[in-house]
Protein backbone atom coordinates (compact mmCIF):
# COMPACT_ATOMS: atom_id res chain seq x y z
CA UNK A 1 0.00 0.00 0.00
CA UNK A 2 1.17 3.26 -1.13
CA UNK A 3 2.07 5.66 1.52
CA UNK A 4 1.26 9.52 1.39
CA UNK A 5 4.83 11.20 0.14
CA UNK A 6 6.26 14.18 0.55
CA UNK A 7 4.93 17.15 -1.01
CA UNK A 8 7.23 19.71 -3.14
CA UNK A 9 6.78 21.77 -6.21
CA UNK A 10 9.20 21.33 -9.51
CA UNK A 11 10.88 24.11 -10.68
CA UNK A 12 13.63 23.69 -13.33
CA UNK A 13 13.42 19.98 -12.71
CA UNK A 14 14.06 21.07 -8.74
CA UNK A 15 11.70 19.58 -5.74
CA UNK A 16 11.06 22.58 -4.44
CA UNK A 17 10.03 22.29 -0.63
CA UNK A 18 11.78 24.27 2.30
CA UNK A 19 13.30 27.86 2.93
CA UNK A 20 10.71 28.29 6.04
CA UNK A 21 7.84 29.49 3.16
CA UNK A 22 4.39 29.04 3.74
CA UNK A 23 2.48 25.93 3.73
CA UNK A 24 -1.41 24.37 3.34
CA UNK A 25 -2.02 21.45 5.10
CA UNK A 26 -3.24 18.32 2.66
CA UNK A 27 -6.10 16.52 4.79
CA UNK A 28 -7.46 12.89 4.21
CA UNK A 29 -11.23 13.49 3.24
CA UNK A 30 -12.16 10.56 5.33
CA UNK A 31 -10.64 11.32 8.85
CA UNK A 32 -10.76 15.23 8.26
CA UNK A 33 -6.66 15.24 9.36
CA UNK A 34 -3.88 16.73 7.80
CA UNK A 35 -1.67 13.62 6.10
CA UNK A 36 0.99 16.18 4.49
CA UNK A 37 2.31 20.15 4.65
CA UNK A 38 2.17 21.69 0.94
CA UNK A 39 4.69 24.35 0.32
CA UNK A 40 3.48 27.32 -1.14
CA UNK A 41 5.15 29.93 -3.60
CA UNK A 42 6.40 33.05 -2.93
CA UNK A 43 7.08 35.66 -5.76
CA UNK A 44 10.45 34.74 -6.79
CA UNK A 45 9.08 30.81 -7.28
CA UNK A 46 7.13 31.74 -9.88
CA UNK A 47 9.76 34.52 -11.77
CA UNK A 48 11.52 31.61 -11.62
CA UNK A 49 9.23 29.24 -13.05
CA UNK A 50 8.37 31.80 -16.02
CA UNK A 51 12.03 32.29 -16.49
CA UNK A 52 12.40 28.56 -17.18
CA UNK A 53 8.89 28.56 -19.58
CA UNK A 54 10.09 30.54 -21.65
CA UNK A 55 13.54 28.95 -21.76
CA UNK A 56 11.73 25.91 -21.99
CA UNK A 57 9.28 26.70 -24.81
CA UNK A 58 12.53 27.70 -27.37
CA UNK A 59 13.55 24.07 -26.62
CA UNK A 60 10.35 22.04 -27.17
CA UNK A 61 9.22 24.29 -29.57
CA UNK A 62 11.90 22.37 -31.93
CA UNK A 63 11.41 19.39 -31.24
CA UNK A 64 10.64 16.76 -33.78
CA UNK A 65 6.89 14.51 -33.77
CA UNK A 66 8.90 11.58 -32.79
CA UNK A 67 10.29 12.86 -29.53
CA UNK A 68 7.11 14.28 -29.02
CA UNK A 69 5.68 11.08 -28.85
CA UNK A 70 8.40 9.17 -27.39
CA UNK A 71 7.43 11.29 -24.14
CA UNK A 72 4.23 10.89 -24.22
CA UNK A 73 4.04 7.13 -24.91
CA UNK A 74 6.60 6.79 -21.98
CA UNK A 75 4.87 8.65 -20.01
CA UNK A 76 1.76 6.23 -20.47
CA UNK A 77 3.92 3.51 -19.92
CA UNK A 78 5.33 4.96 -16.37
CA UNK A 79 1.57 5.42 -15.62
CA UNK A 80 0.35 2.16 -16.16
CA UNK A 81 3.61 0.59 -14.03
CA UNK A 82 2.32 3.10 -11.10
CA UNK A 83 -1.22 2.65 -11.34
CA UNK A 84 -1.63 1.01 -8.01
CA UNK A 85 0.71 3.71 -6.44
CA UNK A 86 -1.12 6.76 -7.74
CA UNK A 87 -4.74 5.66 -7.61
CA UNK A 88 -4.10 4.93 -3.97
CA UNK A 89 -2.33 8.26 -3.48
CA UNK A 90 -5.69 10.08 -5.22
CA UNK A 91 -7.97 8.40 -3.10
CA UNK A 92 -5.82 9.29 0.12
CA UNK A 93 -6.12 13.03 -0.62
CA UNK A 94 -9.28 13.33 -2.51
CA UNK A 95 -11.41 10.87 -1.05
CA UNK A 96 -13.44 8.17 -4.66
CA UNK A 97 -13.29 4.81 -4.43
CA UNK A 98 -10.01 3.58 -5.32
CA UNK A 99 -11.75 1.59 -8.50
CA UNK A 100 -12.81 4.90 -10.09
CA UNK A 101 -8.53 6.35 -9.32
CA UNK A 102 -7.81 3.21 -11.23
CA UNK A 103 -9.76 4.30 -14.09
CA UNK A 104 -8.94 8.15 -14.07
CA UNK A 105 -5.29 6.58 -14.05
CA UNK A 106 -6.05 4.82 -17.42
CA UNK A 107 -7.92 8.05 -18.69
CA UNK A 108 -4.69 9.43 -18.41
CA UNK A 109 -2.71 6.72 -20.60
CA UNK A 110 -5.47 6.31 -22.87
CA UNK A 111 -5.21 10.55 -23.59
CA UNK A 112 -0.89 10.54 -23.91
CA UNK A 113 -1.13 7.72 -26.16
CA UNK A 114 -3.81 8.84 -28.56
CA UNK A 115 -1.81 12.49 -28.65
CA UNK A 116 1.38 10.78 -29.11
CA UNK A 117 -0.57 9.70 -32.60
CA UNK A 118 -1.56 13.21 -32.93
CA UNK A 119 1.56 14.69 -32.94
CA UNK A 120 2.32 13.37 -36.30
CA UNK A 121 -1.25 14.42 -37.11
CA UNK A 122 -1.45 17.96 -37.05
CA UNK A 123 -1.67 18.89 -40.31
CA UNK A 124 -1.67 22.35 -42.09
CA UNK A 125 -2.64 22.90 -45.86
CA UNK A 126 -1.33 24.09 -49.10
CA UNK A 127 -4.18 26.40 -50.76
CA UNK A 128 -4.96 27.08 -54.52
CA UNK A 129 -3.14 29.78 -56.11
CA UNK A 130 -1.77 30.96 -59.83
CA UNK A 131 1.50 29.59 -60.91
CA UNK A 132 4.54 31.13 -59.68
CA UNK A 133 2.89 31.51 -56.14
CA UNK A 134 2.30 29.67 -53.18
CA UNK A 135 0.24 30.21 -49.47
CA UNK A 136 0.04 27.55 -46.97
CA UNK A 137 -1.88 27.04 -43.59
CA UNK A 138 0.54 26.06 -40.57
CA UNK A 139 0.00 25.33 -36.93
CA UNK A 140 2.44 26.33 -34.69
CA UNK A 141 2.73 26.05 -30.70
CA UNK A 142 1.47 29.08 -28.87
CA UNK A 143 3.87 29.14 -26.20
CA UNK A 144 4.32 29.31 -22.80
CA UNK A 145 0.96 27.67 -20.68
CA UNK A 146 -0.59 28.68 -17.44
CA UNK A 147 -2.28 25.38 -16.61
CA UNK A 148 -4.95 25.73 -13.77
CA UNK A 149 -6.48 22.22 -12.68
CA UNK A 150 -8.98 21.39 -9.84
CA UNK A 151 -9.46 19.01 -7.27
CA UNK A 152 -12.41 16.48 -8.43
CA UNK A 153 -10.40 14.39 -10.67
CA UNK A 154 -7.07 14.79 -9.13
CA UNK A 155 -5.18 12.24 -11.45
CA UNK A 156 -7.57 13.36 -15.16
CA UNK A 157 -7.05 16.91 -15.15
CA UNK A 158 -3.71 17.41 -14.61
CA UNK A 159 -3.39 14.54 -17.07
CA UNK A 160 -5.23 17.06 -19.71
CA UNK A 161 -3.58 20.03 -18.62
CA UNK A 162 -0.32 18.50 -19.28
CA UNK A 163 -0.81 16.74 -22.35
CA UNK A 164 -2.24 19.00 -24.52
CA UNK A 165 0.43 21.47 -24.80
CA UNK A 166 3.35 18.96 -24.78
CA UNK A 167 2.35 17.18 -27.68
CA UNK A 168 1.70 20.92 -29.53
CA UNK A 169 5.23 21.87 -28.53
CA UNK A 170 4.70 24.12 -25.74
CA UNK A 171 6.20 24.19 -21.94
CA UNK A 172 3.65 24.66 -19.59
CA UNK A 173 3.62 25.59 -15.88
CA UNK A 174 0.83 23.86 -13.43
CA UNK A 175 -0.74 24.56 -10.74
CA UNK A 176 -3.24 22.20 -9.73
CA UNK A 177 -5.45 22.66 -6.78
CA UNK A 178 -3.90 22.87 -3.05
CA UNK A 179 -5.92 19.82 -2.04
CA UNK A 180 -4.69 17.43 -4.33
CA UNK A 181 -1.41 17.92 -5.15
CA UNK A 182 0.72 14.70 -5.58
CA UNK A 183 -1.63 13.24 -7.72
CA UNK A 184 -0.88 15.79 -10.07
CA UNK A 185 3.28 15.77 -8.85
CA UNK A 186 2.59 12.04 -10.03
CA UNK A 187 1.71 12.73 -13.48
CA UNK A 188 4.31 15.25 -14.42
CA UNK A 189 6.93 13.34 -12.52
CA UNK A 190 5.98 10.08 -15.24
CA UNK A 191 6.62 12.81 -18.25
CA UNK A 192 9.91 13.80 -16.75
CA UNK A 193 11.07 10.56 -16.23
CA UNK A 194 9.98 9.65 -19.76
CA UNK A 195 12.33 12.22 -20.83
CA UNK A 196 10.54 15.34 -20.99
CA UNK A 197 12.99 18.51 -20.45
CA UNK A 198 12.94 19.55 -17.16
CA UNK A 199 12.61 23.30 -18.22
CA UNK A 200 9.20 21.82 -20.76
CA UNK A 201 7.10 21.08 -17.33
CA UNK A 202 6.67 22.48 -13.78
CA UNK A 203 4.45 22.58 -10.78
CA UNK A 204 3.88 25.25 -8.51
CA UNK A 205 1.36 25.78 -5.93
CA UNK A 206 0.18 28.68 -3.55
CA UNK A 207 -2.62 31.06 -2.58
CA UNK A 208 -5.05 30.73 -6.00
CA UNK A 209 -5.43 34.42 -6.62
CA UNK A 210 -1.73 35.18 -5.99
CA UNK A 211 -0.27 32.77 -8.24
CA UNK A 212 -3.00 33.56 -11.21
CA UNK A 213 -2.49 37.41 -11.43
CA UNK A 214 1.53 36.83 -11.52
CA UNK A 215 1.31 34.42 -13.89
CA UNK A 216 -0.96 35.70 -16.27
CA UNK A 217 0.50 39.32 -15.75
CA UNK A 218 3.61 37.83 -17.42
CA UNK A 219 3.72 38.27 -20.99
CA UNK A 220 5.96 35.05 -20.93
CA UNK A 221 2.86 33.24 -20.94
CA UNK A 222 0.74 32.91 -24.10
CA UNK A 223 -1.73 30.66 -23.33
CA UNK A 224 -4.73 29.81 -20.02
CA UNK A 225 -5.91 26.38 -19.86
CA UNK A 226 -8.17 26.56 -16.73
CA UNK A 227 -10.99 23.81 -15.21
CA UNK A 228 -13.07 25.12 -12.33
CA UNK A 229 -16.35 27.25 -11.67
CA UNK A 230 -18.11 29.58 -13.76
CA UNK A 231 -16.93 32.84 -11.49
CA UNK A 232 -13.48 31.90 -11.16
CA UNK A 233 -13.38 31.46 -14.48
CA UNK A 234 -14.80 34.29 -15.70
CA UNK A 235 -12.01 36.59 -13.09
CA UNK A 236 -9.25 34.57 -15.05
CA UNK A 237 -10.77 35.18 -18.38
CA UNK A 238 -10.45 39.08 -16.98
CA UNK A 239 -6.80 38.59 -16.05
CA UNK A 240 -6.24 36.78 -19.53
CA UNK A 241 -7.68 39.95 -21.48
CA UNK A 242 -4.85 41.89 -20.14
CA UNK A 243 -2.09 40.23 -22.00
CA UNK A 244 -4.44 38.80 -24.95
CA UNK A 245 -3.94 35.27 -23.50
CA UNK A 246 -5.62 32.46 -25.40
CA UNK A 247 -7.46 30.45 -23.10
CA UNK A 248 -9.36 27.01 -23.16
CA UNK A 249 -12.01 27.42 -19.97
CA UNK A 250 -14.27 24.07 -18.82
CA UNK A 251 -16.09 25.53 -16.36
CA UNK A 252 -19.72 24.57 -14.17
CA UNK A 253 -22.81 22.90 -15.46
CA UNK A 254 -25.78 21.48 -14.17
CA UNK A 255 -26.61 18.45 -16.33
CA UNK A 256 -30.01 17.80 -17.43
CA UNK A 257 -31.28 14.52 -17.92
CA UNK A 258 -34.53 14.46 -19.73
CA UNK A 259 -36.38 11.04 -19.66
CA UNK A 260 -39.15 10.23 -21.65
CA UNK A 261 -41.92 7.20 -21.17
CA UNK A 262 -40.63 5.91 -24.35
CA UNK A 263 -37.44 5.40 -22.21
CA UNK A 264 -36.09 1.63 -21.24
CA UNK A 265 -36.45 3.16 -17.61
CA UNK A 266 -34.49 0.21 -16.09
CA UNK A 267 -31.82 0.66 -18.02
CA UNK A 268 -31.50 4.79 -17.79
CA UNK A 269 -32.27 4.36 -13.55
CA UNK A 270 -29.23 1.88 -13.20
CA UNK A 271 -27.05 4.46 -15.86
CA UNK A 272 -28.23 7.57 -13.64
CA UNK A 273 -27.92 6.70 -10.94
CA UNK A 274 -24.58 5.40 -10.80
CA UNK A 275 -23.28 8.16 -12.77
CA UNK A 276 -24.96 10.70 -10.14
CA UNK A 277 -23.30 9.12 -7.36
CA UNK A 278 -19.65 8.38 -9.35
CA UNK A 279 -17.29 10.77 -7.50
CA UNK A 280 -19.16 11.85 -4.70
CA UNK A 281 -21.45 13.91 -7.57
CA UNK A 282 -18.82 16.10 -7.55
CA UNK A 283 -18.35 16.03 -11.38
CA UNK A 284 -18.85 18.83 -14.03
CA UNK A 285 -20.95 16.63 -16.42
CA UNK A 286 -22.59 14.89 -13.47
CA UNK A 287 -26.16 14.25 -14.26
CA UNK A 288 -28.12 16.68 -12.11
CA UNK A 289 -31.62 17.70 -12.90
CA UNK A 290 -33.66 15.07 -13.87
CA UNK A 291 -36.50 16.44 -16.56
CA UNK A 292 -39.14 13.41 -16.58
CA UNK A 293 -42.21 13.17 -18.47
CA UNK A 294 -44.96 12.91 -15.93
CA UNK A 295 -46.46 9.45 -17.21
CA UNK A 296 -43.31 8.16 -16.05
CA UNK A 297 -42.40 10.52 -13.43
CA UNK A 298 -43.41 8.41 -10.36
CA UNK A 299 -41.72 5.41 -11.32
CA UNK A 300 -38.22 6.95 -12.28
CA UNK A 301 -38.70 8.55 -8.89
CA UNK A 302 -39.52 5.75 -6.80
CA UNK A 303 -36.51 3.71 -8.82
CA UNK A 304 -34.26 6.39 -8.16
CA UNK A 305 -34.66 6.34 -4.34
CA UNK A 306 -34.91 2.83 -4.16
CA UNK A 307 -31.02 2.58 -5.87
CA UNK A 308 -30.09 5.50 -3.86
CA UNK A 309 -30.71 3.47 -0.80
CA UNK A 310 -28.27 0.64 -1.73
CA UNK A 311 -25.06 2.76 -2.34
CA UNK A 312 -22.57 1.81 0.14
CA UNK A 313 -20.94 4.77 1.42
CA UNK A 314 -17.62 4.47 3.23
CA UNK A 315 -13.57 4.79 2.93
CA UNK A 316 -12.35 4.79 -0.97
CA UNK A 317 -9.59 2.24 0.11
CA UNK A 318 -12.02 -0.27 1.60
CA UNK A 319 -13.31 -3.09 -0.82
CA UNK A 320 -17.02 -2.68 -1.51
CA UNK A 321 -16.75 1.44 -1.23
CA UNK A 322 -19.57 2.92 -3.88
CA UNK A 323 -19.19 6.13 -2.85
CA UNK A 324 -16.54 7.85 -0.79
CA UNK A 325 -16.51 11.06 1.40
CA UNK A 326 -17.05 14.74 -0.26
CA UNK A 327 -13.79 15.97 -0.90
CA UNK A 328 -13.69 19.38 1.53
CA UNK A 329 -15.72 20.66 4.52
CA UNK A 330 -16.91 23.05 1.54
CA UNK A 331 -19.12 20.38 0.04
CA UNK A 332 -21.14 19.38 2.86
CA UNK A 333 -21.81 22.86 4.18
CA UNK A 334 -22.98 23.41 0.78
CA UNK A 335 -25.36 20.50 0.35
CA UNK A 336 -26.92 21.16 3.83
CA UNK A 337 -27.55 24.73 2.18
CA UNK A 338 -28.97 23.97 -0.72
CA UNK A 339 -30.79 21.13 0.16
CA UNK A 340 -32.47 22.97 3.18
CA UNK A 341 -33.27 25.84 1.00
CA UNK A 342 -35.90 23.05 -1.69
CA UNK A 343 -36.93 21.91 1.39
CA UNK A 344 -37.89 25.07 2.71
CA UNK A 345 -39.80 25.79 -0.98
CA UNK A 346 -41.58 22.84 -0.82
CA UNK A 347 -39.24 20.40 -2.37
CA UNK A 348 -40.12 16.73 -1.37
CA UNK A 349 -37.17 14.56 0.50
CA UNK A 350 -36.83 11.17 -1.08
CA UNK A 351 -33.79 9.93 0.53
CA UNK A 352 -30.45 11.33 2.32
CA UNK A 353 -29.98 14.96 2.78
CA UNK A 354 -28.01 14.93 6.10
CA UNK A 355 -24.28 13.88 6.41
CA UNK A 356 -22.79 10.84 7.84
CA UNK A 357 -21.06 9.84 10.63
CA UNK A 358 -19.11 12.74 13.04
CA UNK A 359 -16.10 12.58 11.32
CA UNK A 360 -14.85 13.68 7.92
CA UNK A 361 -16.52 14.68 4.92
CA UNK A 362 -19.50 12.19 4.34
CA UNK A 363 -22.81 13.22 2.83
CA UNK A 364 -25.61 10.64 2.28
CA UNK A 365 -27.13 10.06 -1.29
CA UNK A 366 -30.03 12.32 -1.78
CA UNK A 367 -32.95 12.55 -3.76
CA UNK A 368 -34.90 15.68 -3.90
CA UNK A 369 -38.36 15.98 -5.99
CA UNK A 370 -41.25 18.09 -7.02
CA UNK A 371 -38.15 21.27 -6.29
CA UNK A 372 -39.45 24.06 -7.29
CA UNK A 373 -37.69 25.93 -10.20
CA UNK A 374 -36.48 28.67 -7.70
CA UNK A 375 -35.19 27.10 -5.44
CA UNK A 376 -31.51 27.78 -5.66
CA UNK A 377 -30.22 23.70 -6.16
CA UNK A 378 -31.82 24.49 -9.42
CA UNK A 379 -30.36 27.53 -10.24
CA UNK A 380 -26.85 27.00 -8.87
CA UNK A 381 -24.22 24.24 -9.81
CA UNK A 382 -24.43 21.54 -6.79
CA UNK A 383 -21.88 19.49 -7.37
CA UNK A 384 -22.72 17.01 -4.58
CA UNK A 385 -24.23 13.70 -4.36
CA UNK A 386 -27.74 14.82 -4.81
CA UNK A 387 -30.08 13.98 -7.88
CA UNK A 388 -33.26 16.66 -8.72
CA UNK A 389 -36.13 15.05 -9.87
CA UNK A 390 -38.83 17.04 -11.75
CA UNK A 391 -42.38 16.08 -13.76
CA UNK A 392 -42.83 17.75 -17.18
CA UNK A 393 -45.90 17.36 -19.63
CA UNK A 394 -44.20 17.03 -23.05
CA UNK A 395 -40.72 17.54 -25.34
CA UNK A 396 -41.25 21.09 -25.75
CA UNK A 397 -41.15 22.05 -22.40
CA UNK A 398 -38.50 19.56 -21.47
CA UNK A 399 -36.22 21.00 -23.81
CA UNK A 400 -37.09 24.24 -22.43
CA UNK A 401 -36.28 22.95 -18.71
CA UNK A 402 -32.91 21.52 -20.31
CA UNK A 403 -31.57 25.07 -21.94
CA UNK A 404 -33.07 27.17 -19.13
CA UNK A 405 -30.27 27.65 -17.19
CA UNK A 406 -26.63 29.72 -18.92
CA UNK A 407 -25.00 26.32 -18.20
CA UNK A 408 -24.51 24.38 -21.59
CA UNK A 409 -21.93 21.70 -20.52
CA UNK A 410 -22.92 18.13 -20.56
CA UNK A 411 -26.83 16.56 -21.48
CA UNK A 412 -28.56 13.53 -21.80
CA UNK A 413 -31.53 12.29 -22.82
CA UNK A 414 -33.31 8.69 -22.99
CA UNK A 415 -35.72 7.97 -25.70
CA UNK A 416 -36.57 5.04 -27.90
CA UNK A 417 -37.66 7.66 -30.48
CA UNK A 418 -35.21 8.02 -33.28
CA UNK A 419 -36.53 11.11 -34.66
CA UNK A 420 -36.83 12.54 -31.42
CA UNK A 421 -33.14 11.39 -30.64
CA UNK A 422 -32.10 13.75 -33.39
CA UNK A 423 -34.27 16.70 -32.67
CA UNK A 424 -33.08 16.61 -29.24
CA UNK A 425 -29.41 16.47 -30.56
CA UNK A 426 -29.59 19.51 -32.30
CA UNK A 427 -31.87 21.56 -29.45
CA UNK A 428 -30.27 20.79 -26.57
CA UNK A 429 -27.94 23.87 -25.58
CA UNK A 430 -24.92 21.95 -24.58
CA UNK A 431 -21.13 20.91 -25.66
CA UNK A 432 -21.69 17.49 -25.63
CA UNK A 433 -25.11 15.04 -25.53
CA UNK A 434 -25.39 11.80 -24.39
CA UNK A 435 -28.54 9.50 -26.19
CA UNK A 436 -29.20 6.41 -24.09
CA UNK A 437 -25.40 6.58 -22.57
CA UNK A 438 -23.77 8.46 -20.34
CA UNK A 439 -20.81 7.82 -21.73
CA UNK A 440 -19.77 11.48 -23.22
CA UNK A 441 -16.17 11.44 -23.35
CA UNK A 442 -13.24 9.50 -24.92
CA UNK A 443 -9.51 10.62 -25.50
CA UNK A 444 -10.33 11.21 -29.30
CA UNK A 445 -13.69 13.53 -28.28
CA UNK A 446 -13.71 17.12 -27.96
CA UNK A 447 -14.59 17.40 -24.10
CA UNK A 448 -15.99 21.07 -23.85
CA UNK A 449 -19.45 23.59 -23.23
CA UNK A 450 -21.33 26.48 -24.20
CA UNK A 451 -22.44 29.45 -22.90
CA UNK A 452 -21.10 30.32 -19.06
CA UNK A 453 -19.78 26.11 -19.48
CA UNK A 454 -17.17 27.58 -20.86
CA UNK A 455 -15.01 27.94 -24.51
CA UNK A 456 -12.72 25.38 -25.80
CA UNK A 457 -11.98 21.98 -26.15
CA UNK A 458 -9.38 19.59 -24.03
CA UNK A 459 -9.10 15.74 -25.37
CA UNK A 460 -9.01 14.57 -28.72
CA UNK A 461 -7.31 16.81 -32.19
CA UNK A 462 -9.05 19.83 -30.68
CA UNK A 463 -7.47 19.47 -27.33
CA UNK A 464 -3.87 19.59 -29.01
CA UNK A 465 -5.02 22.49 -31.74
CA UNK A 466 -5.85 24.60 -28.59
CA UNK A 467 -2.57 24.98 -27.65
CA UNK A 468 -1.46 26.18 -31.01
CA UNK A 469 -1.79 29.17 -33.66
CA UNK A 470 -2.65 28.91 -37.27
CA UNK A 471 -0.33 31.00 -39.70
CA UNK A 472 -0.64 31.49 -42.92
CA UNK A 473 2.31 31.68 -45.17
CA UNK A 474 2.31 33.99 -48.95
CA UNK A 475 4.92 33.50 -51.06
CA UNK A 476 5.68 34.38 -54.74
Amino acid sequence: MAEYPSLHMIIDGEKVSGGGRRTFDVVNPVTGEPIGALPLAEAADLDRALEVAEKGFRIWRKSTPQQRAAVLQGAARLMMERQEDIARIATMEQGKPLAESRIEVMMNVGLFNFYAGECFRLYGRELVRPEGMRSTVRHEPVGPVAAFAPWNFPIGNPGRKLGAPVAAGCSVILKCAEETPASALAVLQCLLDAGLPKEVGQAVFGVPDEVSRHLLGSPIIRKLSFTGSTAVGKHLAKLAADNMQRTTMELGGHGPVLVFGDADLDKALDTAVAGKYRNCGQVCVSPTRFIVEENVFERFRDGFIERARKVKVGDGLEDGTQMGPMANPRRPEAMDRLIGDAKSRGAKLGHGGERIGNRGFFYAPSVLSEIPLDAEIMNEEPFGPVALINPFKGEEDMIAEANRLPYGLAAYAWTGDAGRQRRLATEIEAGMVGINSHMIGGADAPFGGVKWSGHGSEDGPEGVLACMVTKTVHEA
